[in-house]
């Protein structure tokens, strides 16, 4: 499975979302939109044309796609099969 998150260098929820990841240990690339071309065309062409950020794609092993816009966490867990980290 790969993790693409499309971002812009200055987008607090694109942190938010790249720290949640991290936390987790899900290894991912990033695409920085505002200051990448190509990858804000390959972004427009997974999104149907929609410029928010965070946009995450994951491509499954399976080759399934799967896609989401903003920090959605409660999909991201269950994509990517996460639990919830236990409190202290």
């Amino acid at each position: 499975m790969t993790v693409t998150v499309y971002s812009t260098a200055t987008c607090p929820y694109c942190k938010m979302l790249k720290d949640y990841l991290s936390e987790h240990n899900v290894s991912y690339s990033e695409k920085l939109v505002d200051q990448d071309d190509a990858a804000r065309e390959e972004m427009m062409g997974f999104s149907g044309g929609f410029l928010g950020v965070p946009f995450t794609l994951i491509q499954k092993d399976d080759g399934a796609k799967e896609t989401i816009v903003g920090f959605d966490k409660g999909r991201i867990d269950t994509i990517l099969g996460l639990a919830a980290a236990p409190s202290n």
